[in-house]
């Protein structure tokens, strides 16, 4: 993805500068290929009108305290552009200070092949305006989300949770019909739905409503996937989730109260 999101910039006559320290060769081949300029880190950084942090979740915090051990003087607008919790982003917020931080998340595909991904930003605007700039006329589309630091994090883990989650599902709920050899029927119901169920919201009472049978029936599908050697825990997880509405059989439920609910602990005075 950081390779890809250079390169566009590197198109349109930016100078995109990365450092190769303690990096793999498969990433300098990516960086040379893009037409990357290497600089070590201190240089990197104050050369920079930007500092664009795209790597794995894990390395987030470290990356940030590397650039503000160096930081002192710069002007660079740091943009935390990884899947990281919105506290996380606050703590790297934190570590960069006074560096300006906008907060940023990734949505979509790398650019490449005529895929146009979405970055959405949150910050300060004269900081998101700057960055809304550096990406027009690429093939990164850009939405600000507002001030707040935290708003992109959370609308990118938001969405994760939904979509990256449902992948698993699918490759497990398969798994359990091919292994009966019930596969291609399974596919022919699941290909007469259109759209995603992320997006009926007004199903969420429904569910709450539902959830006393919903959940032995998925205890039942734990079973099934148990036995055809395939983990259970997303089916357990589910089931325990449902579990917290028991109480909502036979109620009549907005989406607030139905959300409610689901926040109470199990046993908790509603």
């Amino acid at each position: 993805m950081g390779a890809a999101v250079g390169a566009q910039l590197h198109a349109r006559g930016h100078v995109v500068l990365w450092c190769p320290d303690g990096r793999s060769a498969a990433t300098r081949e990516r960086a040379d290929g893009a037409g990357f300029e290497p600089a070590g880190l201190a240089e990197l950084v104050f050369r920079s009108d930007v500092v664009l942090s795209l790597c794995p979740p894990a390395a987030a915090e470290q990356t940030a305290a590397d650039v503000a051990a160096v930081v002192a003087g710069a002007t660079a607008i740091y943009v935390e552009a990884n899947a990281v919790s919105p506290l996380r982003m606050s703590g790297i917020a934190e570590c960069l200070a006074p560096m300006p931080v906008v907060d940023a998340a990734v949505v979509g595909s790398p650019p490449t092949g005529g895929k146009t991904p979405m970055l959405y930003l949150a910050g300060a605007g004269e900081q998101t305006d700057q960055i809304v700039e550096l990406f027009a006329g690429t093939e990164v589309r850009t939405q600000v989300l507002g001030e707040n630091l935290g708003a992109a994090s959370a609308l990118k883990l938001a969405y994760t949770s939904y979509q990256k989650v449902s992948r698993v599902l699918a490759a497990v709920a398969y798994g359990a019909a091919d292994a009966y050899g019930v596969g291609d029927e399974l596919l022919a119901i699941a290909a007469q739905r259109t759209r995603s169920y992320l997006v009926e919201t007004d199903y969420i009472p429904k569910t709450a409503t539902r959830a006393w049978r919903w959940g032995p029936e998925i205890g039942e599908a734990a079973s099934l996937v148990a036995d055809v050697g395939l983990p259970d825990l997303l089916m357990h997880a589910a089931a325990a989730t449902l579990a917290r509405w028991d109480d909502c059989k036979d109620t009549q439920l907005d989406i607030t109260e139905a959300l409610e609910a689901l926040r109470r602990e199990p046993d908790a005075p509603r």
